[in-house]
């Protein structure tokens, strides 16, 4: 039946109902149900025992029992919550203290009590109340059909953990082998605060990201990864282990962070689980477990939780970061800055009205209505989808591109070209709607990511959204330069030869198996820019010499080839050092 909203089985329904029945005070229903069960303050009003037994006496409860996965509630099934403890327990670990933080359904906390015989403590904190209710039944439940196994002290707190004192628990425990263990939501902090969730913890750029990444989206993180930090930030020197279900990203930012966090852990392994058959989600997701008060260690072993294979070792390696180590030793002579900066393509957030098909002469927007404009603020625009070829010279959209550089007065368009002013005029609403504070202050119909670099007539492009490492020369149309929208990263050059060799050198094995070593491909956003920073174009062009290039780079002489030497330094000194 369900009670408090909460699941509650047959062995606890009978035993609540034939020995609450007489009793008045939660106090002495508490003293009861410790003996039992070993849960401390299991009511904490005579009005939530009164409760408990009117809905006792019912046939079924009312209360439907709500799907919370959209706030990243992806509760954990008993049998994958017993399959993490025992792995956990055949390391060795032999508990006494065990924290489940979000503790949710009680699946690990009643596994942790099965398996763990040396407790002396346990606590689950989790701030919705069915939950917390469901949690002590399966305790109680568990107890009555396991009386010879010993009780700990157990508590079991509505209370949201981002106003938890996780530092004075840990001050209590300390003497203590310590478990960490849990399921923490699977979102992030933008999505439940869409959702006007009030579980959030107080705002703050707890990254410390700078300007325009901050305003940009590297602001909004995963709550998975908040919690973990924040209690490994309070149990790190505790002795004991730490296991946690997180989504496969938070574990990459975790080992990425440990450089600067240096948290006392190491043995740390990145477990994969099937989310789809465990959660039905598609989601990435793994265990991340790692051992407490230890040398901090910076890498990472990644394996199959089902059959424990290894599969890979990532992390840090000669103060880098990278995806595969073996992959990157091979790989990592071309390590270092770009000497080309790398861009973000065009962005405006306003699709419905900036983008458009040819038809006829005219252009269709997304609204499907048909638009006059003069031709001249109207550029072809490619998207992640359509960089698959070696070479691109056609797009199946245009877009308006309003400004030349960020900030640029928009008042030009009113006197020379009065069509396109009409249309954006008209459509005025759609861009004041636009949401990002990057538009705030800002001209009318103003775009982002766009300067000099944007009207380049040739560009070497890689999709940001699609794992391929695949490379794209993009030539001009009837001499106009074509866009990329933010969706995809480029490098822009004035003359065809240099961006040939460019897209060469990057299409190029060497380039390949280095991607392949740093690149993160269950991330969302699996190229960066950060990424395509590391590719030392001088290193690149050092590995070949021109005889070895000289058929694959037709009708390229020897002196072009040695000119993209002297240009790669030129962009050094007049592009790089303004980035960094």
């Amino acid at each position: 039946m369900t009670c408090f909203e909460a699941h509650i089985d047959n062995f606890a329904v009978d035993f609540l109902r034939s020995k609450l029945f007489h009793i008045t005070s939660f106090e002495t229903a508490n003293t009861l149900l410790n003996d039992i069960c070993g849960i401390n303050q299991f009511f904490n009003t005579d009005e939530e025992l009164i409760d408990l037994k009117q809905k006792l006496q019912e046939t079924e409860s009312e209360s439907a029992i709500l799907d919370r996965r959209a706030y990243g509630d992806f509760q954990t099934n008993q049998e994958l919550a017993n399959r993490v403890v025992k792995y956990i327990a055949e390391k060795e670990a032999k508990p006494q203290f065990v924290l489940e933080p979000t503790c949710g359904k009680g699946s690990f906390v009643i596994a942790s009590l099965q398996q763990f015989k040396n407790l002396i403590k346990l606590v689950g904190i989790e701030v919705y109340l069915p939950y917390v209710w469901e949690t002590k039944f399966k305790i109680l439940s568990f107890y009555l059909q396991n009386e010879a196994i010993s009780k700990p002290a157990i508590e079991i707190l509505h209370a949201n953990i981002f106003s938890f004192s996780f530092q004075q628990l840990a001050t209590q425990t300390k003497d203590w082998q310590t478990l960490v263990i849990g399921n923490p939501p699977w979102v992030t902090n933008a999505e439940l605060g869409a959702m006007d969730s009030k579980n959030l913890p107080k705002k703050s750029n707890f990254k410390k990201h700078n300007g325009i990444d901050a305003i940009t989206g590297k602001g909004n993180f995963d709550i998975g990864e908040y919690i973990s930090l924040l209690l490994l930030n309070a149990f790190h020197k505790h002795n004991g282990q730490f296991a946690f279900l997180i989504k496969n990203t938070v574990v990459k930012n975790l080992l990425y962070e440990q450089k600067s966090n240096s948290f006392h852990i190491e043995g740390i392994e990145k477990l994969n689980i099937d989310s789809k058959k465990e959660f039905e989600v598609s989601v990435d997701a793994c265990l991340f477990l790692c051992q407490l008060n230890q040398n901090p260690a910076f890498i990472c072993q990644e394996m199959d939780l089902y059959n424990l294979q290894k599969l890979n070792t990532f992390g840090w390696y000669k103060d880098k970061f990278v995806y595969s180590i073996a992959d990157y030793k091979a790989a990592s002579e071309i390590d270092g800055i770009s000497q080309f900066v790398w861009r973000q393509g065009i962005k405006h957030d306003c699709t419905k009205i900036m983008e458009m098909e040819r038809c006829n002469g005219h252009y269709i927007n997304k609204l499907k209505q048909e638009v006059k404009l003069e031709k001249d603020l109207i550029y072809g625009l490619l998207k992640s989808s359509d960089l698959k070829n070696k070479e691109q010279t056609s797009y199946r959209k245009i877009t308006i591109v309003t400004q030349k550089k960020i900030g640029q007065d928009t008042q030009y368009i009113q006197r020379n070209f009065p069509l396109t002013y009409a249309y954006l005029k008209e459509n005025k609403a759609h861009f004041d709607k636009r949401k990002s504070i990057i538009y705030k202050g800002k001209p009318p119909f103003s775009i982002f990511g766009v300067g000099d670099y944007s009207f380049a007539p040739y560009k070497v492009a890689i999709s940001g959204m699609y794992k391929t490492t695949h490379f794209t020369l993009v030539l001009p149309d009837d001499d106009k330069p074509i866009m990329l929208d933010d969706t995809c990263y480029f490098i822009g050059f004035e003359d065809l030869v240099n961006a040939r060799i460019a897209h060469f050198l990057l299409n190029s094995p060497f380039v390949q198996q280095f991607l392949k070593s740093i690149i993160f491909s269950d991330s969302k956003r699996a190229i960066t820019k950060q990424v395509l920073m590391r590719i030392d174009f001088q290193k690149l062009y050092n590995l070949f010499s021109f005889n070895e290039v000289r058929f694959s780079l037709e009708n390229i002489e020897e002196g072009e080839w040695k000119k993209f030497e002297r240009l790669m330094g030129t962009e050094l000194s007049s592009q790089q050092m303004t980035l960094f």
